[in-house]
């Protein structure tokens, strides 16, 4: 199946609200009242299901099983406009909740943040409550000194999420976080919208991983389902004799297990998506991503891909925020295979860090878009001005970037190049830690890339 021909597949299931997805499936709003539309995707599910796929949403008992999982709220309040002069209240205090703040504040909001860490980036932007993401009064005291509330990374507590959607106004509300905590769920959940993921299978016990990788082939990357990011709690498997290494390793997280096949890609791209209560859907352009040790290196924008591609892409991510009723960001990251294949790697309700790109180099930043969509004002043009390489900043790149910001610097003069630093305020600089980005702007991506490969900032 092509990318085109997946992304055809797609259909919006319900209005508003977003999938609750467990490892029986996807819960689907509303189905039983679908229409024709809703009762085709419902037998095409039910049908990929009894030919062995992993979607089990298809029929009355799979929807109610699903529903059951999920966590349920009844929110306190309908959706409506947020004007500036409100405070946003932001679970999590990182970088991306200190950017947030940063482009809010630009538009008259004010911001409180519920955070672990005394003195986090996005506290030093904003009032800070220092409390775990988990404890229930500190959530409420945030809900009381916000008109609404967002969070800044997936990894908040799920349930903590939920009981703000009861009793305050969380309009991204938590069955989205639900489902993008935990790969399986997030998996039926894209597979439930149509989108194509690589082939997969929970795992077990040792005996399962040895069944799964002979039958989907090595090599494959062991995963667990949750709480991984930048490649940790990841094992890539290429040979039989790593097996049994790797499950004794995996096991010990405590946490599902799921095994994936290893794509042959040709690039990572990703597109951030903003949705709006309103219905309001805009995309910005695809960034084509480079990983170094797992963690995100580049976003070179545009996407060194055809038009086609690219317009496959975006349609993609409209399809997914649409199927799953986010409001807010949501990321997409794909793999794209040689022959123009489009698999979903990943979903992140919320900005990411392949769009730090759009901070200088787009008419809005996908901050300020987040704020305008969770606060129901109508979404920004995310059109992009300048050919653009962000460039991740981590622990041991901060010495070399901090020289090179006191130094004239004739390389990019010499390529016409513009750098933006954007520093992120953390106390420690922890080697492989993020601790900013740069956004390189220049008349072309060859000029930026040329002017990263020259400079020593990476060269440790």
């Amino acid at each position: 199946m092509s990318g085109g021909d997946n992304v055809n597949k797609l259909v919006n299931l319900f209005e508003g609200e977003g999938a609750a997805c467990d490892e029986f499936g996807c819960a689907i709003p509303g189905a039983g009242d679908a229409g024709t539309d809703g009762q085709a995707a419902s037998a095409e599910m039910a049908e990929a299901s009894e030919q062995g796929a992993s979607v089990s949403a298809g029929s009355e008992a799979d929807v109610k099983a699903g529903a059951e999982a999920g966590p349920k709220a009844e929110t306190v309040s309908a959706r409506r406009a947020i004007l500036p002069g409100a405070t946003v209240g932001v679970l999590g205090g990182g970088q991306l909740g200190r950017m947030l703040a940063h482009a809010g504040n630009r538009l008259g909001y004010r911001f409180v943040t519920l955070d672990p860490t005394p003195d986090s980036p996005c506290g030093q932007t904003a009032a800070q409550i220092v409390a775990a993401y988990d404890d229930r009064e500190a959530a409420r005291e945030l809900a009381q000194r916000s008109d609404v509330i967002t969070y800044e990374f997936e990894n908040v507590d799920a349930g903590v999420a939920e009981m703000l959607e009861r009793e305050s106004y969380v309009p991204q509300g938590s069955k989205l976080l639900y489902t993008t905590q935990h790969r399986l769920r997030e998996k039926h959940a894209v597979e439930a919208a149509g989108a194509q993921v690589a082939p997969y299978a929970e795992i077990e016990s040792l005996a399962g991983l040895q069944e799964a990788a002979a039958r989907l082939g090595l090599p494959a990357v062991l995963k667990t389902a949750t709480g991984g990011y930048d490649g940790k709690g990841q094992w890539v498997l290429r040979s039989e004799d790593e097996l049994a290494t790797a499950w004794e390793e995996a096991s010990r997280a405590g946490t599902q297990l799921v095994l994936e096949k290893f794509i042959v890609f040709d690039k990572e791209i990703s597109v951030i998506a903003a949705r709006s209560p309103s219905g309001e859907v805009k995309t910005f352009p695809p960034a084509e991503n480079i990983h170094v040790h797992n963690i995100l290196h580049l976003s070179i924008v545009p996407a060194r891909i055809s038009d086609k591609v690219r317009a496959e892409a975006e349609k993609l991510a409209v399809s997914i925020a649409e199927t799953l009723g986010a409001v807010g960001l949501i990321a997409v990251e794909m793999f794209l295979t040689a022959d123009g294949e489009l698999y979903v790697n990943e979903l992140a309700p919320r900005p990411h860090n392949s769009g730090h790109y759009t901070m200088e180099a787009c008419r809005t930043s996908q901050f300020e878009q987040h704020v305008r969509a969770i606060c129901d004002l109508p979404l920004g043009d995310p059109s992009l001005l300048t050919p653009v390489v962000m460039a991740n900043i981590l622990g041991e790149h901060m010495e070399p970037l901090l020289e090179w910001m006191g130094e004239k610097d004739a390389a990019a003069e010499k390529l016409g190049v513009e750098v933006k630093v954007h520093l992120y305020g953390k106390a420690e600089a922890k080697h492989k830690r993020k601790m900013g980005h740069l956004n390189v702007l220049a008349p072309n991506v060859d000029a930026a890339l040329e002017w990263i490969a020259q400079s020593k900032i990476w060269r440790v």
